[in-house]
């Protein structure tokens, strides 16, 4: 039987370095090419529903593929580009559509953490944001947590999305995790979105406000939330 060839550590570093050099240069280049043009529409909804229109058919895969970019790069905002997704497609057909690329890239941030490791979530977030978050590996309401934090809008979920790579969430779990709970926050920007495309300025106005209360309460209970486990360690220290 032949000998199963083993890596040995040395070449297991070069490889790990080699990857996340690549993901580098890779999420460089997107942010340049792609991620400028994503920024602009999302500033201008006009602007990107003609994109959508030049492109007929093929507009809705190329709006998958910028959602999914936006998680994958981390560092392009996403909400604005949700509220385009309503505007070009209406509330339901956008709410879909980023559902897709939003998933998409969820899936595939978790894999690649989970092959590379914690070199890879340094490239996004410095260490003190990752700090905040241990307590999610260890709590034993840890899938509860995960889920409520990634159901509130106003939350970092592309943060959340590269620091589950690091835990041992389960994928079935995780899947349940970044689709239920995206939808919330998708749902309320592509209805604003909508919204503003059938020019009822009004209606969207409401749903931006009510969005926003939500928002601000969501980035509150997650900051209680960090704070009360930052308590605790600190308490646990002593």
């Amino acid at each position: 039987m032949k000998e199963k060839h083993l890596l040995t550590q040395k070449q297991k570093k070069w490889i790990a370095a080699s990857g996340v050099l690549l993901f580098l240069i890779l999420s460089v280049i997107i942010c340049w090419f792609v991620g400028r043009p994503m920024v602009r529409f999302a500033k201008n909804p006009d602007l990107f529903r003609s994109w959508v229109d030049s492109y007929g058919a093929w507009s809705g895969l190329l709006y998958v593929g910028m959602v999914f970019l936006q998680v994958l790069v981390a560092v392009i905002p996403g909400e604005p580009l949700e509220i385009c997704g309503g505007y070009a497609f209406g509330a339901l057909e956008g709410t879909i559509l980023c559902m897709a690329g939003a998933m998409l890239g969820s899936v595939v941030v978790f894999a690649f953490v989970r092959r590379w490791g914690r070199e890879v979530v340094d490239i996004f977030f410095p260490n003190e944001k990752l700090t905040k978050l241990h307590f999610l590996q260890s709590s034993p309401q840890r899938d509860f947590l995960f889920f409520l934090i990634f159901a509130l809008p106003g939350t970092p979920k592309d943060l959340l999305c590269y620091f589950s790579g690091l835990t041992d969430l389960s994928w079935k779990k995780w899947m349940i995790i970044c689709s239920l709970g995206r939808l919330p926050s998708i749902l309320t920007s592509t209805i604003g979105g909508n919204a503003l495309g059938m020019q009822n300025y009004s209606h969207a106005m409401i749903v931006f406000a009510v969005t926003l209360c939500v928002s601000v309460l969501g980035l509150l209970i997650y900051q209680r939330l960090v704070a009360h486990h930052e308590k605790k360690k600190q308490q646990a220290s002593e």
